[in-house]
């Protein structure tokens, strides 16, 4: 157990044995999976801490996936911590290893390859000063619309669900049996256009901006390259990376960069709508839409 995977096997066999552990060996275990890195360098007193449980919960935990107690359950973490494979800038020697790792694992590294250099580079030609001017606009506006067609309509979808959390007036269009253009009928320069579409681009999107334009709308446009007519007849345009092996255009760094401009949109936004996504979740708790974490 001293190669890339030496830590996920032993992450692998806590998923697996979950179900036979107590409710407090849960909270470790969940402690583990959600902060791997913390295991190889912490104490057993430091990382129960950190899970908010007794030492001696993890010592159980580690006994009952398999291991003489703590230390040894520690081990392989420690052991990939000195091999390097817990670092992203040893991260080209990972990609080649998994590209010799079986029939698939020329697919597998080339996929993973290329999630992270479309994030790399969309990120790269972003600053923050053009994110804020964005998150502004969406915030002093009336109502936003999120327009995505094909495999963008997913994530318009995604985005709208997430900023609808905190605040009422978006909108993913199109809306079921409607058109975008119909969609914007009786918008105007109160209102914000996010348009998605990269390469070939959408005909019905273009026309949507077009249109948006023509009625006032500000537009803020992501697309896979700056000649884009979606970059081209937006106020703000963001070009995102989505090369992929596959045939179908990547949507990570999209989904990446909508999640930012949220987040913006929160850091620009009155304390409101931090109480706005609280209650919002309170609401679901007491409605028992979640799952309740054993105490």
């Amino acid at each position: 157990m001293n190669d890339t995977n030496v830590s996920s096997i032993v992450l692998d066999r806590l998923t697996e044995e979950w179900d036979a552990l107590t409710p407090e060996a849960q909270k470790a275990a969940r402690y583990v999976l959600e902060n791997p890195t913390d295991v190889g360098v912490s104490t057993v007193r430091e990382i129960a801490e950190a899970a908010k449980v007794k030492p001696n919960t993890f010592v159980r935990m580690a006994r009952q996936v398999g291991f003489e107690g703590y230390e040894d359950f520690r081990a392989p973490f420690r052991e990939a911590i000195r091999q390097g494979n817990v670092s992203f800038p040893d991260r080209a020697r990972w990609l080649q290893n998994i590209g010799k790792s079986g029939e698939l694992g020329g697919l597998y590294a080339d996929m993973i390859g290329a999630a992270i250099r479309n994030i790399e580079e969309t990120f790269a030609g972003i600053d923050a000063a053009a994110l804020k001017a964005a998150a502004e606009d969406i915030w002093n506006c009336r109502q936003i619309f999120t327009l995505g067609v094909g495999v963008n309509n997913s994530n318009a979808r995604n985005f709208t669900y997430l900023a609808s959390t905190g605040m009422k007036q978006f909108h993913a269009i199109p809306r079921p049996g409607s058109t975008p253009v119909d969609d914007l009928a009786w918008a105007d320069e109160q209102d914000v256009l996010i348009a998605i579409t990269c390469h070939p681009y959408r005909t019905e999107v273009i026309d949507a901006i077009k249109l948006a334009r023509q009625q006032g709308l500000t537009v803020i446009g992501l697309s896979d390259s700056p000649a884009s007519p979606v970059i081209l007849n937006a106020q703000h345009g963001f070009v995102v990376a989505a090369d992929t092996p596959q045939f179908f255009p990547s949507s990570v760094s999209t989904i990446a960069l909508l999640e930012t401009l949220l987040s913006f949109v929160i850091a620009v936004s009155s304390d409101e709508i931090v109480e706005r996504v609280e209650r919002f979740h309170q609401r679901r708790h007491q409605l028992g839409l979640y799952a309740e974490e054993p105490e």
